[in-house]
């Protein structure tokens, strides 16, 4: 905990479950994490063209506003004082700013396509590191990828 700041009560918090679930320390659980696996397993990565990706997010997200997500955030934020980590993730935040009057509608909607875009790219950079993994993609026919996967499952 010497890398917390006292003043940060949410990391405080999270290191002292942590411990109290598992009686190890956040750095030693973080460790073992990172030890290399015994285990023969398969790495499959579903990949998208990105403008058809970010065709999908827009559609993604107009269907959660017209869906409810801004009263369920409004719910969310009249049941609690203080804002669980949930309330962090992407459209969430935005819809909090947006009932504080601090973004429009349409500037809320703009705002969590470009999050959640960003968050697809980080993503996809991310996989990009897995030595290995067998990227299939979605644009090719169902029975191909099917090959694909069956070619790397068998050997």
């Amino acid at each position: 905990m010497r890398n917390i700041s006292q003043n940060d009560k949410k990391r405080i918090i999270r290191v002292l479950e942590i411990y109290k679930k598992t009686g190890k320390t956040k750095t030693e659980l973080e460790a073992n994490s990172r030890k290399k696996l015994e285990y023969d397993y398969k790495v499959f990565i579903t990949n998208l063209d990105r403008e058809k990706l970010y065709e999908k997010i827009n559609k993604r997200v107009d269907i959660m506003i017209g869906q409810g997500l801004i009263e369920e955030t409004r719910n969310i934020l009249n049941m609690y004082k203080e804002y669980p980590t949930a309330m962090q993730a992407i459209g969430y935040k935005e819809t909090k700013e947006y009932l504080e009057e601090k973004i429009t509608k349409g500037e809320l909607i703009e705002k969590i396509k470009m999050e959640t875009r960003r968050y697809a790219k980080r993503q996809l950079t991310w996989f990009k590191r897995i030595e290995n993994a067998t990227w299939i993609n979605m644009e090719d026919k169902t029975e191909e990828n099917i090959r694909k996967v069956m070619e790397v499952v068998e050997g």
